[in-house]
């Protein structure tokens, strides 16, 4: 552990990502995120890291240059900030992982207000979505594709909802019995996630695609092929054909089809959607605006894609 523990330490010194050489507020360099090396987060004790959901140096060091920079940094307005980036990282990963409320953050973390704070500005700044899609781009290259994608499959997932959702925002879903809210996503053919709306559960899948793929193809120019299930057939194809110049195919169930069966495609999505059930504050939506549950949604796709990026290249890739 001392071996990795000075490993880390050269790595840290050797790749530090800062516009300019700069003295840190510490004598004992314990971070080097923007906030500790400008900002007052230097004054704060070192967190010992002891979660499951902590990240590992490994993914530290390979999501650190994929921050976004802070707007104080680059003469936008604000205040440095007094709060270690990676400690708050981890806490909103802890958070969404463990399913517990903002008020039930460990001590060993900042106070669950300064942590909840750092999440509402980057959701209200376009910042987590804004870090999700470059850790993206880097999955796709480090698999040997390109950072933007040209297919991709939708699919809806409805949830139960807290009581903490207000009724504007929720509605029942006749066909899984369930009243609460709806997820809408579209995922590349990796299953890493490009756009994501939250409705309220009686919202029919048609209905939210015309919102969804409209945005898919502002942010993914490069689309031409979109797979989806039976329960986008009907106009919507021709809409996407002549409005947003893609193909919409979708994938149905022969009639011979028993049980389960793995559909082509479809199952990459479904996948994705499993994944997001991994994490207990996704298990049912409590949040009181569909915004925070999109961004709820980002934040284990964070995860897993840091920790794909962390983890060793298999022998014979490069």
């Amino acid at each position: 552990m001392r071996i990795q523990s000075e490993q880390y330490r050269e790595a840290l010194l050797s790749h530090v990502y800062a516009v300019a050489p700069v003295d840190f507020n510490s004598p004992v360099v314990s971070c080097d995120c923007l906030a500790h090396m400008y900002g007052n987060a230097a004054d704060h004790p070192e967190r010992q890291r002891r979660y499951p959901s902590d990240m590992t140096d490994a993914e530290w060091l390979a999501v650190r240059p994929l921050l976004p920079t802070p707007s104080w940094l680059e003469g936008r307005g604000g205040q440095p900030e007094g709060y270690c980036h990676r400690q708050m990282l981890d806490a909103i990963r802890y958070l969404v992982a463990g399913g517990i409320s903002w008020r039930s953050m460990p001590a060993d973390f900042p106070h669950w207000a300064r942590v909840y704070a750092f999440f509402r500005r980057w959701r209200e700044s376009g910042l987590v979505a804004e870090f999700h899609d470059r850790l993206r781009g880097k999955v796709r290259e480090r698999e040997g594709r390109e950072a933007e994608p040209t297919a991709g499959i939708i699919d809806a997932q409805s949830v139960k909802a807290a009581a903490s959702v207000p009724a504007a925002s929720r509605g029942f879903d006749g066909g899984k019995l369930i009243n609460g809210r709806k997820r809408h996503i579209v995922t590349d053919c990796l299953g890493l996630l490009l756009v994501v709306a939250v409705t309220a559960a009686n919202i029919g899948d048609r209905e939210a695609a015309v919102g969804l793929l409209r945005r898919l193809r502002e942010l993914h120019r490069d689309i031409c092929l979109v797979w989806a299930d039976g329960g986008y057939t009907g106009a919507l194809i021709d809409w996407c054909r002549h409005k947003l110049a893609f193909a919409l195919e979708v994938v149905k169930r022969t009639d011979d089809m028993e049980g389960f069966v793995v559909l082509p495609r479809r199952w990459v999505v479904e996948r994705t959607l499993g994944w997001l059930m991994h994490s207990r504050r996704l298990c049912r939506d409590y949040e009181t605006l569909t915004a925070t549950s999109e961004a709820m949604i980002q934040w284990p796709m964070i995860t897993r894609m840091s920790r794909r990026l962390a983890r060793p290249r298999p022998c014979g890739r490069h």
